[in-house]
């Protein structure tokens, strides 16, 4: 990374939307963030052309041909990586041909993150729930009938665990959900 870039990047951590969908416009750098989330540190730049490769061309890395390959490993060597790295997203060292990955790796995961076509997006879901939650506690606060023969703290407890399950669950559910996982999925 230039002496430039680290100092603005020193100076504010955080990357901007505008950046972040800037780097991730492009599919090789989605791929190749994915790999680098997968597999942690260091990566190797001829094993991550082959993932990319793979991914790009819908097979599996062994069946990837030498010539997919050097045009993958080329174009990241001398372009996407070279961009990751001055962005401070990715550590590139071209001298031994080492990806590793920064406190900025980790900000992009959720960038990555699919939500599959028949899923029920959780912010909707969050959503409802507080909105029902918000109508129990405004018919407790007005004390109407069949409500008030359960305790406020039983309300509260019941309202606390629905919420605590559904984080719990969405948690496990959407750890595995990224590109790659969905991509796996799509082959099949």
């Amino acid at each position: 990374m230039s002496n430039q870039a680290m100092q603005v990047r020193d100076a504010d951590d955080s990357l901007s939307k505008g950046e972040i969908f800037e780097v991730l416009q492009n599919e090789r750098r989605r791929y190749a963030l994915e790999y680098l989330r997968e597999h942690g540190d260091p990566v190797d730049l001829g094993n991550l052309a082959s993932h990319v490769a793979a991914m790009e061309y819908d097979c599996d890395s062994t069946d990837v041909s030498s010539a997919q390959r050097k045009r993958v490993y080329t174009t990241l060597q001398q372009t996407h990586l070279p961009r990751l790295d001055e962005a401070g997203i990715v550590e590139y060292d071209s001298d031994d041909n080492l990806i590793s990955t920064t406190p900025q790796t980790q900000e992009l995961t959720v960038y990555l993150e699919i939500v599959s076509a028949g899923e029920f997006p959780w912010r909707e879901y969050y959503l409802s729930l507080s909105a029902v939650s918000l109508a129990i506690v405004a018919v407790l606060w007005v004390g109407v009938y069949p409500f008030t023969l359960i305790s406020p703290l039983v309300w509260a407890t019941l309202i606390t665990v629905v919420f605590a399950l559904s984080s719990v669950y969405h948690t496990y559910a959407g750890q595995e959900m990224t590109l790659s996982e969905y991509m796996s999925n799509q082959r099949e």
